[in-house]
């Protein structure tokens, strides 16, 4: 028996809310470039982020959560079928992914990272192909990544409802 392929989105997990977005299943989240290197039409930042250094779970800007093992997950998968980046989720080859990292509390603790200095998160880097997309990086028009993915939206009780 063949196992259906996975997508990124099939990983991410929606809490329940009524934005127009929501609606349709889109899902974006936005990070800003951290570093950028001119010469090379290189950008790196953080992907997306499940958990910040206080070990508060994140919800972005529309309710939705990624548990840390589903965005590991999604991001390998990313990472082995795609590793393209569009621009503004309009057109894809404007890069290319050069550089990919899911940290989680494990890995930190192999690298000797120490508890509470990074989020559980997905840090990428790309090489931009696109010269006008490397000017909007440069100039601030792109300022972040952006990730987009459809997924069936799956209520999360609150812990302090209960």
């Amino acid at each position: 028996m063949i196992e259906k392929m996975k997508k990124f989105s099939d990983y991410i997990k929606k809490s329940t809310g009524t934005n127009s977005e929501e609606v349709q299943g889109v899902l974006k989240g936005r990070f800003k470039v951290m570093k950028s290197d001119d010469e090379k039409m290189l950008a790196f930042g953080w992907a997306s982020v499940s958990m910040r250094v206080d070990g508060e779970m994140i919800e972005d800007w529309q309710r939705d959560i990624v548990e840390p093992e589903d965005l590991e997950n999604a991001a390998y998968e990313f990472v082995l079928l795609y590793r393209e980046g569009g621009e503004m989720h309009e057109r894809g080859g404007a890069a290319v992914l050069i550089e990919s990292v899911v940290f989680t509390e494990e890995k930190m603790r192999a690298m000797g990272i120490p508890a509470g200095t990074l989020p559980i998160g997905w840090w990428i880097g790309f090489k931009v192909l696109d010269k006008d997309v490397w000017e909007k990086v440069k100039d601030g028009t792109y300022q972040m990544f952006s990730i987009e993915g459809e997924a069936e939206r799956v209520t999360v009780e609150d812990e302090n409802s209960l």
